[in-house]
């Protein structure tokens, strides 16, 4: 009996989940504080400052077979035994035909985010100058296994949607904070990277990367996942016409405030309906 069987097949399913999951959300929020600042007029405010990460993409795109061929038998009892000839001989080529697969499995999965492998060094280095080459990150650094740290903060005044983050030659994923202006003077504020299925992701996928630890029989330890963790605060002189926070608006300096608490157990994306 191949004891390495079971670990083989749930290699290929834990991948495809993944990579549903995580199919939106090329950059994801770590710990952070984020805030939005609207004035009547339509001027606002932003700013970013923590961590983004591509980690769970950077260990999906790792996954794969452990790369050394080694038989591995069982006795009646489950006892490790010797493989005759012919049992390493099968072994072998269903080793072959798997790491073939991985590699089919791994381009269909890069074709995902544009032919960009997350977990190559020359992907990191040249994201951290694309963030740099743009407007408003004051500070970018790679801190490595996928985690950056940045400082963005931009203002201006809303004649049309603003959208973070947005990147240079990148794939498209999901905004971490979208603010449209309407016709009627009033700002509609969503948060789908706070929230919601997107932060949300981090309830299923510690399992799913635990799962995929299982590859090479137990031996390699779960990955430590860098989850959402952090508050969005908004700040505006208008009225606030909708929201969904827990507490509700508070003022604070003459200016109405909404603060969002943003974890892995968050299941709403901060919304907000404001009036300028």
């Amino acid at each position: 009996m191949d004891r390495g069987a079971f670990p083989r097949a749930l290699r290929g399913f834990v991948a495809a989940c993944c990579a549903l999951v995580l199919a939106a959300c090329f950059l994801t929020p770590g710990k952070f504080a984020s805030e939005l600042v609207l004035t009547k007029g339509g001027a606002f405010a932003f700013s970013y400052e923590g961590e983004i990460t591509t980690m769970g993409l950077n260990q999906l795109a790792a996954m794969g077979g452990n790369g050394v061929f080694q038989a591995a038998c069982v006795d009646d009892d489950m006892e490790p035994r010797d493989c005759t000839a012919a049992e390493t001989a099968d072994q072998r080529a269903e080793w072959e035909a798997e790491q073939d697969k991985d590699a089919r499995e791994k381009e269909q999965f890069l074709k995902m985010f544009g032919g960009i492998d997350p977990s190559d060094p020359e992907v990191a280095e040249k994201l951290v100058a694309t963030l740099r080459e743009m407007r408003g990150w004051d500070a970018v650094s790679y801190r490595g296994d996928g985690i950056y740290d940045v400082r963005y903060r931009t203002e201006g005044v809303l004649t049309h949607s603003f959208l973070f983050p947005v990147l240079e030659d990148m794939p498209a994923m999901t905004h971490f904070v979208s603010v449209t202006p309407r016709s009627d003077g009033s700002v509609r504020v969503q948060a789908p990277g706070f929230g919601g299925e997107q932060a949300g992701m981090g309830q299923g996928l510690p399992m799913m990367m635990a799962m995929g630890a299982m590859q090479n029989g137990g031996k390699e330890a779960a990955p430590e996942i860098v989850l959402p963790d952090g508050q969005f605060t908004i700040r505006a002189d208008g009225e606030i016409l909708t929201n969904n926070t827990e507490e509700g608006p508070v003022s604070e300096g003459g200016m109405k405030v909404l603060r969002w608490t943003v974890d892995e157990t968050s299941k709403t994306a901060p919304t907000a309906l404001i009036a300028l």
